[in-house]
């Protein structure tokens, strides 16, 4: 295979609550104090890259990479309901301008699953006036910095909350095959039990509110939430676009490269309805879709099937599989015509030669793609650095760069200069 096309872009994606570290208005950080807390370890000063991310940025440029995915953090923009803090606009600017400095196209996401503490203690994401509370920070946010914006993201991953209620309901009906913990793409751990029971009703006095109102992003969601998520995504398009008619606005999803065995086809179907199809109705506006993808998930005739004993796992634990990426736009572009950024794909693993490799063979399905006349226009591998994995803590090591957080030293791993190489030169 060649080069990708000129104006493709090839970097790499972090998240504010999981790399920028002290994010202390957020409702993550609160969840990780909690005495009885289900995540392994709290963020704290996760990998500085608040005050680090020019050297993060030069590592991925000096490497020859042309594009960086990061999130702008709501709790630091907006710590208290209604209050902006133009200092945390004033990092968020530098962050932008040094991308442009250094010729990496900046991508943004307004929502990367961390929200403001005051957002879950007024009912978080199953609350209607969510609708306008993120309207009124995105406005804030590209009024301020939407000339240096090209490319906007609203929300990561709208469907994750449709994802954990699927796994909820698959553990809560038993079934030993059924209750793998890897199923969602991000680090979430549902195990369930008195540990749980302990940690819901300290939610409830965290955020002033019964245990059962505690709605943060990566929750189990209703209809309603559904409804409300997507009408904030649409708000926050018709904001942009009245500003800065320009920016390149899209949303990104979690979805899997679905495969039936015999019998499983109406497992699929369902599963691709209930994953990407049922939304796009909010999409029509949309210039581009984010599709963040990291395995497949197999089909049989009573549902869902573990990967076969002989299957290589990553240290998430779901297959090491990089051709689902290449499936997963085959399937999106039937139904989606417009063109497709790879917002997320990776693979978190102690051996960097299985990340190359997976690099490789997931980038060659994309030019497989590109060559088809699917409309792709980037790749930002998940992650530059390896960093705070949610509710498992800082064991996962998806990162393109290695960070001993003792020292906040930066290692950059042979998969960064590969995957440079790559944006350089091709394949």
């Amino acid at each position: 295979m060649g080069k990708f096309p000129a104006n493709f872009m090839i970097g790499a994606a972090t998240a504010a609550h999981q790399v920028e570290g002290h994010n202390i208005y957020s409702d993550f950080w609160a969840m990780e104090h909690a005495p009885h807390s289900v995540y392994k370890e709290p963020s704290l000063d996760a990998v500085d890259h608040y005050n680090r991310y020019e050297e993060d940025i030069l590592l991925l440029k000096e490497a020859g990479c042309n594009a960086y995915r990061f999130s702008i953090e709501w709790a630091r923009i907006e710590p208290v309901a209604g209050e902006f803090n133009e200092q945390e606009i004033g990092h968020y600017r530098d962050v932008l301008n040094f991308c442009h400095q250094q010729g990496v196209t900046p991508v943004v996401t307004l929502h990367h699953f961390s929200s403001p503490k005051w957002l879950v203690s007024a009912g978080g994401w199953e609350n209607e006036a969510t609708i306008e509370a993120f309207g009124r920070y995105c406005r804030h946010v590209v009024s301020e910095l939407g000339g240096l914006i090209p490319y906007i993201c609203t929300i990561n991953e709208a469907n994750m909350g449709k994802q954990i209620t699927k796994i909820m309901k698959r553990m809560m009906g038993g079934g030993a095959k059924q209750k793998n913990n890897a199923e969602v793409q991000v680090g979430l751990n549902t195990d369930l039990g008195t540990r749980m029971e302990h940690y819901y009703r300290e939610l409830g006095e965290i955020f002033g509110i019964p245990p059962g109102q505690v709605q943060p992003f990566l929750s189990p969601r209703t209809e309603q939430g559904e409804h409300i998520i997507m009408k904030c995504h649409e708000t926050a398009r018709r904001i942009i676009k009245e500003l800065y008619p320009d920016i390149q606005v899209g949303i990104t999803f979690s979805l899997y490269d679905h495969q039936a065995l015999p019998g499983g086809e109406p497992f699929v179907q369902l599963e691709q309805q209930e994953d990407f199809l049922v939304y796009l109705p909010y999409l029509q506006g949309d210039d581009f879709l984010g599709v963040q993808n990291y395995s497949r998930k197999i089909h049989g005739p009573d549902g869902v099937v573990p990967p076969d004993a002989a299957a290589k796992l990553t240290k998430m634990g779901y297959e090491n599989y990089p051709a689902a990426l290449g499936n997963v736009l085959d399937f999106v572009s039937e139904h989606w015509k417009k063109p497709i950024f790879i917002t997320e794909n990776g693979l978190s693993g102690d051996n960097d030669e299985d990340r190359v490799t997976f690099i490789r063979e997931a980038l060659k399905g994309v030019q497989d793609r590109i060559a088809k006349g699917i409309p792709v226009i980037g790749y930002t591998y998940w992650s530059l650095l390896d960093n705070f994995e949610w509710q498992l803590g800082y064991d996962q090591t998806f990162g393109l760069i290695a960070v001993d957080r003792s020292t906040q030293t930066r290692h950059p791993k042979e998969s960064l200069s590969v995957l440079g190489a790559i944006s350089k030169a091709g394949l």
